[in-house]
């Protein structure tokens, strides 16, 4: 028999880590003293850093939602589902920094926006496969669900198409290579549909709904 942990606490330790990843992201947006004498000026100019932040505080809410609805659909975790989520949470409470290089490299040159793109897109790209092999692991061992919903679990697996791992991997591509603002845009967009995209970990019935 393989070891297994309940998920309350699992689950505990990775909202906080999530909680204080976006939250650590609002410390990057600042203005130079400088640029008081013309404040909106000042304020256009740190386009870059007002970018990175929604699109990481986008990208972190879409991963916080699909790990919420994941971790409902578990009744126990494994010591590969462990090893695996902390290595998600590794990741994901790294993201701040590639998202303050990202931000102050678009500022200086085209070479260093290369660099802070590609390193942002290969965080992002590595958080959205980590999550695909979690949703997959789960899927293939259902000694870990909750009774009854081993097909949704596997439903859900498949909702984490490859395609979306393809595109991350052509933005990261496209902005070391070719276009850095362009990637950075591709970026922002797909963490939109991910929130936008965001369904329910169960479907309410009408016998669901209150009356009245």
């Amino acid at each position: 028999m393989r070891q297994r942990w309940e998920t309350g606490r699992v689950e505990a330790f990775s909202d906080g880590v999530f909680a204080i990843a976006i939250t650590l992201l609002v410390l990057d947006l600042n203005v130079d003293p400088d640029a008081f004498g013309d404040l909106l000026d000042g304020l256009s100019d740190q386009w870059p850093s007002f970018v990175a932040y929604v699109t990481s505080f986008l990208t972190i809410g879409g991963v916080w939602l699909q790990h919420h609805s994941l971790f409902t659909s578990l009744r126990f975790v494994d010591s590969v589902m462990m090893r695996l989520n902390l290595v998600l949470l590794l990741v994901a409470s790294f993201l701040p920094f590639p998202t303050e290089l990202a931000a102050d490299a678009i500022t200086y040159g085209r070479d260093a926006e290369r660099v802070g793109i590609a390193l942002y897109g290969i965080t992002l790209l590595t958080i959205t496969a980590l999550l695909a092999v979690m949703w997959r692991y789960a899927a293939r061992h259902d000694d870990l669900h909750h009774d009854g919903i081993s097909d949704q679990v596997a439903r859900e697996a498949e909702r984490r198409p490859l395609w979306l791992i393809a595109v991350y991997l052509a933005g990261t591509l496209a902005g070391a290579l070719l276009a850095p603002r362009v990637a950075a845009f591709t970026f922002l967009a797909i963490a939109v549909i991910s929130i936008v995209s965001a369904r329910g970990d169960r479907d309410v019935t009408a016998a669901d709904t209150p009356s009245g």
